[in-house]
C-alpha cells in the first residue's frame, strides 16, 4: 500500500542535538492527522523534512511515493503549507496578495474570488491585509494555499495567537476542505483538546520519538472515564444499565 506521507527511521540532528529520534509514520489519503505534542519536540522539523526544506540526518520521508530529498514541480504543485510565519505583503489587499501567487502558479485570476469565498473572505477582498484580523490574516493564509488546488495540505499551529471565535473558525474551513475537496491534511498542535474536534487520526510525539499512532476512535476509548464496581446481583446490574444503554464489560461473574 502506498501512503500519502510514509517516513522510516528518520532522524534529525542539530549540533549533535537529536531532534528527531527514529521517527516511523503513516499517512493516508483523505485523513486529517494530527500531529500532537508539547513545544520544542520536533513537530516542524518534521514538517520541514515532510515539505523538503530540511534534509534529515537518516533515514527516509516519501510524501506521494516520492523521496523528500528529490521532491520536484509535480510534488509541490499538489502540496500546500501554513507555517508559524505567514509572509503576506502588509500594505497589498487580499486580492493583490492572491494574484501574486496565481501569477507563479499560472492559475486563471477568477479563481481568487472562488478562493476567498471559500475561507469567508470575499467581502474583504479589497481589504488590506495590514487591516485584518489575526483570524482574517490566517484564512488568507489557507486561501493562498489551496489556491492551487493541492491534494495534501500542511498546517503548523494554525491557531496560534487566535481568539476562540477565530479557532472555531478556522476548525470549521479545515473540516470544509476535507469534507467538501478531500483534501488531506497534517496539522501540528500542542493542544489535544482543539485536534481532538478536527483529527481522524493522530501521532504523539515527546521529546523526538513518535510515542504512539492511533485513530480517533481508540483515542476516545483510551480517554473514556469508567467506573469498576463490585455488586451482589449482577443480572438486576445488567439489566439497568442495559435500559441506561450504558457501555459496560464484566470483567467476573464469579459468585461468592
Amino acid at each position: 500500500m502506498e501512503y500519502i506521507i510514509e517516513t522510516r527511521l528518520l532522524q534529525m540532528s542539530f549540533r549533535h542535538h537529536m531532534v528527531l529520534k527514529g521517527i516511523d509514520l503513516t499517512i493516508n489519503q483523505g485523513e486529517i492527522f494530527g500531529l500532537i505534542g508539547p513545544s520544542g519536540v520536533g513537530k516542524t522539523t518534521l514538517i520541514n523534512i515532510l515539505t523538503g526544506q530540511l534534509l534529515p540526518t537518516s533515514g527516509e520521508a516519501f510524501v506521494f511515493g516520492r523521496d523528500t530529498k528529490q521532491l520536484g514541480d509535480t510534488e509541490y504543485s499538489q502540496m500546500g503549507m501554513v507555517f508559524d510565519v505567514p509572509g503576506l505583503f502588509e500594505r497589498l489587499s487580499c486580492e493583490q496578495n492572491l494574484s501574486i501567487f496565481a501569477d507563479i502558479y499560472g492559475i486563471d485570476k477568477k479563481r481568487i474570488y472562488h478562493v476567498l469565498e471559500k475561507v469567508n473572505l470575499a467581502a474583504s477582498a479589497k481589504t488590506k491585509v495590514s487591516r485584518l484580523s489575526k483570524g482574517m490574516r490566517q484564512r488568507l493564509i489557507i486561501a493562498r494555499a489551496i489556491l492551487h488546488s493541492p491534494k495534501l495540505l500542511f498546517l503548523d499551529e494554525p491557531t496560534n495567537g487566535l481568539d476562540p471565535q477565530g479557532i472555531i473558525e478556522m476548525r470549521e474551513l479545515i473540516l470544509r476542505l476535507n469534507r467538501e475537496r478531500q483534501i488531506t491534511v497534517l496539522i501540528s498542535s500542542h493542544i489535544l483538546d482543539e485536534l481532538s474536534r478536527l483529527a481522524t487520526h493522530y501521532g504523539i510525539i515527546d521529546k523526538g520519538c513518535m510515542v504512539k499512532e492511533l485513530s480517533a476512535e481508540e483515542l476516545e476509548a483510551s480517554c473514556r472515564k469508567c467506573m469498576r464496581i463490585e455488586v451482589s446481583n449482577l443480572a438486576g446490574l445488567t439489566h439497568v444499565l442495559d435500559g441506561m444503554e450504558v457501555d459496560y464489560k464484566i470483567l467476573s461473574n464469579t459468585q461468592a
